[in-house]
């Protein structure tokens, strides 16, 4: 049941996303210029950072560009830079995989320290249940973004 309270917080915490949205934007672009990079090459080792090795396809399609020229320039920039390499499927020696590089991505990471740190201190402060329910709730946002992303690049 919707009360006027309800209302009120619901609204306030839709600017307060997208508030954090903004800064997590900012956060990025922060980053991925202190390590030298723009901020879709800085994605691309942050998705391999968390899915580990993948295909020019699989992250041209999370990152939305094209499988040919802009795929393989961004990891042309990644590997003369030091974070990825090139290595052949070992099951289809045809198929390039892209892989970091791990020792040069720990570099990068320093950069999300304090990010990190803010993060931990104020995590400290909450129940385990308060952080069951945050979980819950990002655990959620990123089951359902991809389809989000994919139904606005399907937008008009």
């Amino acid at each position: 049941m919707s009360t006027p309270e309800r209302e009120r917080m619901a609204g306030e915490l839709q600017m307060a996303m997208q508030r954090s949205t903004m800064f997590t934007v900012l956060l990025h672009h922060a980053t991925a210029s202190k390590a030298g990079m723009n901020v879709t090459d800085a994605q691309c080792v942050n998705a391999l950072t968390l899915d580990g090795p993948q295909t020019p396809g699989q992250l041209a399609q999370l990152m939305g560009i094209t499988t040919g020229g802009a795929v393989t320039a961004v990891i042309d920039r990644l590997e003369r830079a030091g974070y990825v390499r090139r290595t052949r499927d070992p099951d289809d020696r045809r198929r390039v995989i892209v892989e970091l590089v791990e020792e040069n991505v720990a570099q990068f990471g320093r950069y999300f320290e304090p990010i990190a740190r803010a993060f931990g201190d104020h995590l400290a402060t909450y129940t385990d249940d308060q952080v069951a329910v945050l979980l819950d709730w990002i655990r959620h946002n990123n089951e359902v973004m991809p389809a989000v992303i994919e139904e606005i690049r399907k937008l008009p």
